[in-house]
């Protein structure tokens, strides 16, 4: 099974640079899209419906937004994350094949002002909740998507002057620290060795992306039960579709 995850930062200026013309040649079984950037009405060519394809748009235009896509049809699509502040932002959707759940997530920023970040903990805080859920409900998740926090100082080049900003606070990083090591929830990414300065964003400004001083955030987070499963990964820099880069994990598993 692969599963890709990429944060397009408007799937219309990616589509532009040819992210679908790729996605077509990487066999995906499910694609996580996050930051569509558009309402459905404006996304009716084939190009953004391939295979199997479901949006939950932000009710502001031109915001957040993400989608799924599937080689199979799901058994069940669920729109929203059951929280009214930020289903409105369209920040979840999941599909449901079997026993298995993917979900394509998109975590509130909060690097612009204080009362973003305030949100963003707000999130943070129902979510966690939610995984509990999960973790209880005795199904697989693999929750993609971009969790706009770096981890741990191997994910972050720059990550001395980084410990006071959004996506690096903290209590972000013990905010994940909760999530891996007491409810077990797994980074897909670190199931296999990888090499230093592995990054999935990198701001515009200056020469980020040619230094290569960029942040992990982006994720494939796993429920307990698919422990061992990880059979490749790989952080796609050979195009650029936006200021993220797909994350792609192939699976020991079939749907």
């Amino acid at each position: 099974m692969r599963i890709i995850t990429a944060n397009t930062n408007g799937i219309r200026a990616a589509a532009r640079k040819g992210f679908f013309e790729w996605l077509k040649k990487q066999d995906a079984d499910v694609v996580c899209i996050q930051e569509t950037k558009a309402q459905v009405h404006q996304l009716e060519d084939e190009l953004y419906h391939p295979g199997f394809a479901y949006y939950h748009d932000a009710v502001k235009k031109g915001y957040s937004g993400v989608a799924i896509y599937c080689k199979k049809e799901p058994d069940e699509v669920i729109v929203g994350m059951g929280n009214e502040e930020f289903d409105s932002e369209g920040r979840y959707i999941e599909a449901r094949f079997g026993k298995l759940s993917v979900i394509s997530l998109y975590m509130p920023s909060g690097s612009s002002k204080e009362e973003r970040q305030q949100a963003k903990y707000r999130c943070m805080d129902f979510f966690m909740e939610k995984m509990k859920q999960m973790k209880a409900s005795g199904r697989d998740y693999v929750i993609c998507g971009d969790w706009n926090i770096a981890h741990k100082k191997e994910d972050i080049k720059n990550w001395r002057g980084n410990q006071k900003n959004s996506g690096f606070l903290p209590e972000e990083r013990a905010w994940l620290d909760t999530l891996f090591d007491e409810l077990g929830f797994i980074d897909a990414f670190r199931e296999l060795q990888q090499p230093e300065h592995s990054y999935t964003w990198w701001s515009n400004r200056g020469q980020a992306y040619a230094n290569n001083t960029g942040w992990r955030i982006d994720y494939h987070v796993l429920s307990p039960g698919m422990k061992g499963t990880v059979q490749k990964t790989e952080i796609y820099k050979g195009e650029k579709f936006s200021d993220h880069a797909p994350l792609i994990i192939d699976y020991d598993y079939a749907i």
